[in-house]
């Protein structure tokens, strides 16, 4: 008998679902954090009657044949991008992305790595940086004297200095878009990478043409929906439970066959 298999690929497929899920709900409070789905897909048929075979010497033909699937398999796990809401922080260096867009961020390695997340602050070094300490691309570097700071929506940082009444502008961030978002790499605390999937990064400005703007004293909460993954969670537990009964009626066949007397 073959669903004992069948099933055991349909726990195994359920198992992901929830492992997945559970990881969305974990990061329901995450800062910029995009949330997933997994995608299914069923293996491989055996063809017992060949569809559209011959049946006869007429040339009578099978219209629908007898195929008998194998099961199922993790086909991917998607993210889903998607507009988190904005929260009002109160803190300068709080930036959200209105729009499309990753803030770029320098490893120590010298690679490049993409966020949404932007809960930053000032390095003693007067550079903006991300709660780890990795510089925010192209590199601000904040005057120590400054009194007052202003990003504006185009990613311009402007810095009030004493005994001048025009603030000077001191940086100017740049935003990073890809083709296909969902291609990047998560390579976890927020941060993502450049993959083939994904396609370049094109860099430009906030609020150019395709890009997001800036929102200053805010960050982009989680786009996770707590009502929509518990239903999700609740399905795929019974969808578990239902495979297990497979099983179960499974052995119990075998068992009945195991028990036959001549």
């Amino acid at each position: 008998m073959k669903s004992l298999n069948i099933a055991a690929t349909g726990m195994l497929a359920q198992q992901l679902n929830v492992e997945v899920i559970s990881n969305n709900i974990a990061n329901m409070n995450t800062t910029g954090f995009k949330r997933q789905r997994a995608e299914f897909q069923d293996l491989l048929y055996q063809s017992l009657e060949r569809v559209g075979s011959t049946s006869s010497d007429t040339g009578t033909v099978v219209p629908s044949g007898v195929q008998v699937g194998s099961g199922v398999k993790a086909g991917s796990v998607y993210r889903i991008i998607e507009q988190g809401n904005v929260t009002s922080t109160g803190n300068p260096y709080d930036l959200a992305i209105q729009g499309r867009g990753y803030f770029q961020v320098t490893l120590p390695s010298g690679e490049q790595a993409y966020t949404r997340a932007g809960s930053f602050s000032i390095s003693a070094e007067g550079q903006m940086v991300t709660p780890e300490g990795y510089v925010v691309g192209p590199g601000i570097a904040i005057p120590q004297e400054a009194t007052e700071i202003t990003i504006n929506k185009q990613g311009q940082v402007l810095a009030k200095l004493p005994g001048q009444v025009e603030s000077q502008n001191v940086g100017q961030l740049e935003l990073a878009v890809f083709f296909n978002e969902a291609g990047l790499e998560a390579m976890g605390n927020n941060l993502f990478t450049e993959t083939p999937a994904s396609g370049a990064a094109q860099v430009s400005t906030p609020g150019a043409l395709g890009f997001g703007s800036v929102l200053q004293g805010f960050v982009e909460n989680s786009n996770v929906n707590p009502v929509s993954e518990i239903t999700a969670l609740i399905t795929a537990q019974r969808a578990y439970e239902m495979n297990s009964k497979v099983i179960s009626a499974s052995d119990e066949m075998l068992s009945a066959t195991s028990n036959l007397r001549r």
